[in-house]
């Protein structure tokens, strides 16, 4: 008797009451969602004008606004993928956030905000082209990304995995029961595992060196980094 069908209804069991209560970030019992609340206060409170203000979202998504507890007067969202918005007051744009599209260049906005996408670009040139882009569409941004050395990888929930040599991040994340990125690391593990490249401390320092760094902490360990300025 086989005991597979048993282990993958145990793994799918896991990565349900996962995506409830840790990664979530639209259910109001998940640690995802009182994290990004808390990260909405720290927002809120830095600019508190921000209900004035013309948003520039680079790799956001109009759902991550309208489920926003904050209400800019306009935004506009970057992303690679395609979004309609439901909302008059968020445009959506298809584009690359290190290339962005001359709609976008060539506007002026208030402020940059970006949530856990700089890990995402690739590379540090790419990283560059990014902060170009932060530092020149707007006096003011806050930038947010996952501290490296955090003892939980942020995307797959996967104690030390950021640590492992790349076949093992892979083999591992591809068998993963939980996390955000399931679907990919089953499809093309390695490029999964490949797509995330945390930054550290001094990174960010780099990346950023006239802004302020702001720390997000879980029982006083460093969770993650907001480069702010404004």
């Amino acid at each position: 008797m086989t005991t597979e069908p048993i282990e993958q209804d145990s793994r799918r069991a896991l990565s349900k009451l996962a995506l409830k209560f840790v990664v979530d970030p639209y259910s109001s019992k998940s640690f995802a969602y009182r994290a990004r609340a808390r990260r909405w206060d720290m927002l809120s409170a830095r600019f508190p004008d921000l209900d004035a203000m013309r948003v520039l979202d680079l790799g956001g998504r109009p759902v991550v606004w309208t489920s926003a507890p904050v209400r800019p007067k306009q935004v506009v969202t970057v992303n690679y993928e395609r979004h309609e918005s439901p909302e008059d007051w968020i445009t959506a744009v298809q584009g690359d956030a290190c290339d962005l599209p001359a709609e976008v260049r060539n506007d002026r906005f208030d402020l940059v905000y970006s949530n856990s996408v700089i890990e995402h670009v690739g590379g540090h040139d790419r990283c560059l082209r990014f902060c170009e882009s932060v530092h020149a569409l707007a006096d003011a941004h806050w930038v947010q990304t996952p501290w490296r050395y955090f003892p939980l990888e942020p995307h797959w929930i996967c104690p030390g995995l950021q640590f492992l040599p790349l076949l093992l991040r892979a083999s591992v994340a591809r068998v993963w029961p939980i996390g955000c990125y399931r679907e990919e690391s089953r499809e093309d593990p390695v490029g999964a595992v490949l797509s995330v490249q945390l930054l550290s401390v001094a990174e960010m320092r780099r990346y950023f060196p006239k802004s302020t760094l702001l720390y997000e902490r879980v029982a006083g360990v460093l969770k993650s980094i907001i480069a702010v300025q404004g």
